[in-house]
């Protein structure tokens, strides 16, 4: 199973392919980012666009996007909804099943505590792949940890990697 796991944000969005299996195989990571002196309408649609490429690029089985968090900066929350909404919609629209999981859910499944901070996520995240190095930039490393937290935690991915968890 190829699962596209996406750390969404309005200015930098992270994405990361993996490929289910003992263990786990890295497709593609990176991240894509909007021109901040722009619109919202056409920063948006630069991120569509470019999610579009990466999914239709990397056909995954599914896709896994990180909810927004509660945070005191109202319009910091509001670019991730609206960066996890064209996220949502390129799925959709490719036809492929979207699964979204919280940022304590992601931390949890792929380091064992949902408080870890971003640099033991990224450690982790590099153990289980096989990486020589934490993925870079940060939301790329973000990003792949969504996928694996799909495949670890996702009924319907355990069933396509033979029970692998």
């Amino acid at each position: 199973m190829f699962v596209l796991g996406i750390d969404p944000g309005l200015t930098v969005t992270g994405y990361g392919v993996v490929r289910g299996g003992h263990p786990p195989v890295p497709v593609a990571a990176g991240v894509i980012r909007t021109p901040v002196d722009r619109p919202i309408g056409e920063r948006l649609a630069v991120l569509h666009a470019n999610l579009s490429e990466v999914i239709a690029q990397h056909r995954p089985d599914a896709v896994a996007v990180e909810t927004v968090f509660t945070n005191r900066n109202l319009n910091t929350a509001i670019s991730v909804g609206r960066a996890s909404g064209v996220a949502i919609l390129a799925a959709a629209q490719a036809g492929i099943p979207v699964t979204e999981y919280a940022p304590t859910a992601v931390k949890a499944a792929v380091t064992g505590d949902g408080s870890a901070d971003k640099k033991g996520v990224a450690q982790m995240v590099a153990r289980l792949l096989r990486l020589d190095s934490p993925p870079a930039p940060a939301d790329a490393a973000d990003a792949l940890a969504v996928a694996l937290c799909h495949l670890r935690t996702s009924p319907v991915a355990a069933r396509a990697t033979g029970g692998a968890r």
